[in-house]
């Protein structure tokens, strides 16, 4: 299986299954002498992790990591990091009905295509549990390059949407709240909707918003390796996201070039941001803004008809802990792959100027 790697000098890569040993992943490329504050990756891994709260799954991972190489007495050597997440609340039992049936809209079926063998136990490496080794990555990659700021939080749930702008939101309450919501009102509203989801055995999806401030000017390349695009690659890799709109979007066509044209200011900065920070494939030094759409998780408690591996007709019901909603925990996924991106074009950047 390729495909397991993101960045190209500053690069993450990932093993492991849902229901295996552990997960784990090693970060290359991280420069020496980095002070690193190996708890503030674990507070990352804790807005993560499973069993948080009432409105996700209720598998109980402690998701403790492991560090193995690559850092010595605080610092970063250097050398590649390596690290480990061990499971140790597998039920793969919960997963024996689907052994030779695969679940609508569910990787089942791709990967018994592709592969011609499946590990059905929680989806294994199709499973977003994969996911906890791109928050490691991302949080060494934030101590990195501290100077560069990442807000994500939920901005809507289903059809509840957060309608302030940021500019009117308190970026300090996004934790307040199990949904990652700044604002408590909708946050309220979006967590009543999400259990009511839970009680009919069905899912929902939403979106997640992030911002970048104070990123340099200059980060990104004006073809392929776009800033935008590579930041739509790194959100699209994740599970269940179905779209990524970057600065103004799909609003922006609606729009007239006179009307959506950044005016500049005589300093370079602009009087307005529906770039959103990036111009030509590079950062303009405005701050970078995007959203994630996320698809209603696939299993459902609900009964399907579906197909098994013999192409027969049969009727399934999903059975086992999985969430609602992945909104509120996808949250430090976004920002996790967006720091991945922005630390890695900040290092090919510096490499370009020698």
């Amino acid at each position: 299986m390729a495909g397991n790697s993101f960045g190209t000098l500053f690069k993450l890569t990932t093993f492991g299954e849902s229901h295996g040993t552990a997960i784990g992943g090693v970060i290359d490329g991280c420069p020496a002498g980095i002070e690193l504050d190996l708890e503030r990756v674990q507070e990352e891994l804790d807005k993560r992790r499973p069993g948080q709260s009432a409105i996700v799954t209720q598998r109980k991972e402690p998701d403790m990591v492991e560090f193995l190489s690559g850092i010595f007495e605080g610092k970063s050597t250097g050398t590649p990091i390596g690290f480990i997440i061990r499971n140790s609340n597998q039920k793969s039992k919960d997963y024996s009905h689907i052994k030779d049936t695969y679940r609508p809209s569910h990787a089942d079926y791709t990967y018994d295509e592709k592969y011609g063998v499946r590990d059905y136990r929680g989806g294994g490496r199709s499973s977003a549990r994969e996911t906890a080794c791109r928050v490691v990555g991302g949080a060494i990659a934030k101590q990195v390059i501290p100077q560069i700021a990442f807000t994500t939080y939920t901005a809507s749930v289903g059809k509840i949407s957060l309608e302030k702008g940021p500019e009117e939101l308190d970026f300090s309450l996004i934790e307040s709240n199990p949904v990652r919501c700044p604002d408590p009102a909708s946050a309220e509203k979006m967590e009543a909707y999400i259990r009511e989801i839970r009680a009919e055995g069905d899912t929902v999806g939403g979106t997640v918003q992030c911002v970048i401030k104070d990123v340099p000017k200059g980060l990104g390349e004006p073809v392929f390796d776009k800033l935008h695009a590579q930041l739509g690659k790194a959100m699209l890799s994740i599970n269940a996201v179905k779209g990524f709109e970057f600065g103004s979007g799909f609003e922006g066509t609606r729009m007239k070039g006179s009307e959506h044209n950044d005016k500049f200011n005589p300093d370079g900065s602009t009087t307005t941001n529906l770039s959103g920070g990036v111009q030509g494939g590079i950062s303009n030094g405005m701050d970078i803004y995007f959203r994630v759409a996320f698809k209603p998780v696939a299993t459902i408690m609900q009964k399907q008809n579906t197909i098994n591996s013999k192409g027969e007709e049969v009727e399934m019901q999903g059975k086992g802990r999985h969430d609602p909603c992945v909104v509120p925990r996808a949250v430090p996924i976004v920002e996790a792959m967006a720091a991945l991106v922005i630390a890695d074009f900040f290092l090919l950047n510096k490499i370009s100027k020698i």
